[in-house]
């Protein structure tokens, strides 16, 4: 009999998975909390590390509701720099704005349309024994019932229930993010760049850690947020929303945002960064996404790497079930293959830029320089070239040496 696999999660890790294991030919059953559409604290961007994985997945951009992004335009304080998307042989050169009540559906719908079975507003949670998974308690509505699958997927996101009880935890020496978004009227929301403010400062002048970004969602309206690391000095004792509110009435005039009222109550949430959650397997599970901290420390993006973990983990499961017992641990290898070193230097970097003093100077220095920020923009959405990659070592070893000596 052909091994069964439950996915725990609808977004785009879980979706993802579900994907390309029913590709291959796997019963798969994934589950939902809640129903689509449904709201996530998210900034609705698609670097084109995630553009690449939805064109494999197949996603129909010609026909669906989203509006395509050229590159970046960075703020701090008044100095300004637009970046486009690099030229890339893996990746393409634009990313996309998507609401995540609209897109995360959609790619269910494509591992449906694949095979998988998905069911909507089920909570799950473990059986657990000895470090295997030996059921899960599916509820929907009144309703509950016990299912006995071979492999079990957590991709339930950064609060991940279903990871705590089969004893994932977060590494407390790394980063993790707070995030709080909100959406604006703008006559703007066409413009091709999404934008980043890294000196954010309150009505008295002073200098508030954290960043804002402005991600415009081409239907007359654009994705206000503001983000924090906990490697920012003072963190616990900032509020994400008077980052958030400090941002929408500093914004440049151009967006025309008048009315500072949103049209959706902010929302937000926390983000493990810098695949924090552990371990990452155990006898028939494994985790992939936000449930493992998937999420970039450099610019706090995750969907991308969802998609690529959701993936990995595929394509090792479907090792699995033809009874490689070493399959779930070469997908940890796989990760750190993958993400180690450039976790490693983005941890540096994020500690060092938790120091106001650093973050300015490096900001206020980098600005001046397109070629500079150009390839900064590399490093931080990860885009460098397997040509430019082969000197990754040295790329990551002179970012640390350089935060090393602003500290």
């Amino acid at each position: 009999m052909a091994a069964n696999i439950l996915v725990v999660g609808g977004g785009p890790g879980g979706a993802s998975c579900a994907y390309w294991l029913a590709r291959n030919g796997l019963d798969v059953h994934l589950v939902e909390k809640k129903t689509y559409p449904r709201e996530k604290a998210c900034g609705d961007g698609l670097t084109p590390r995630a553009i690449k994985q939805l064109l494999d997945m197949g996603f129909d951009f010609d026909s669906l509701d989203l509006h395509r992004v050229d590159g970046l335009r960075a703020y701090a304080g008044d100095l300004k720099i637009e970046m486009p998307w690099p030229e890339h042989s893996i990746y393409p050169n634009w990313g996309a704005t998507m609401r995540r009540a609209d897109l995360d559906g959609i790619v269910a719908g494509l591992a449906e349309t694949e095979g998988a079975t998905v069911e909507q507003g089920t909570t799950a949670m473990p059986i657990l024994e000895d470090d295997k998974v030996v059921g899960v308690t599916l509820s929907r509505d009144d309703e509950e019932r016990t299912v006995h699958p071979d492999f079990v997927v957590i991709a339930d996101g950064s609060n991940s229930r279903f990871g705590r009880g089969v004893g994932a935890s977060r590494r407390k020496d790394y980063p993790y993010g707070l995030a709080v978004r909100a959406y604006y009227t703008s006559p703007l929301s066409m413009d091709p760049f999404i934008e980043s403010q890294l000196d954010i400062r309150d009505k008295e002048g002073n200098a508030m850690p954290g960043y804002g970004w402005v991600f415009p969602l081409g239907d007359g309206e654009i994705n206000i947020g503001a983000g924090l690391v906990s490697t920012f000095k003072g963190w616990k004792d900032v509020n994400t929303s008077h980052i958030l509110d400090a941002y929408i009435h500093s914004l440049p005039d151009h967006w025309k945002v008048t009315d500072v009222t949103p049209h959706t109550k902010p929302i937000g949430g926390k983000l493990p960064m810098s695949l924090s959650v552990g371990p990452k397997v155990g006898r028939n599970w494994m985790l992939v996404g936000d449930a493992s901290g998937a999420v970039n420390p450099f610019n706090g993006e995750g969907i991308d790497y969802a998609y690529e973990t959701g993936r990995m983990a595929a394509t090792h499961l479907a090792d699995a079930a033809t009874g490689n017992e070493d399959a779930l641990a070469n997908y940890v290898t796989a990760l750190d293959d993958a993400y180690g070193d450039y976790h490693r230097v983005a941890r540096v970097f994020v500690k060092a830029i938790g120091n106001p003093m650093v973050m300015r100077s490096l900001t206020t220095v980098g600005l001046r320089s397109q070629s500079l920020m150009e390839w900064t923009l590399k490093v931080m959405a990860n885009l460098l070239d397997p040509d430019e990659a082969r000197m990754s070592e040295h790329i990551y070893n002179a970012i640390e040496r350089t935060v090393n000596v602003r500290k």
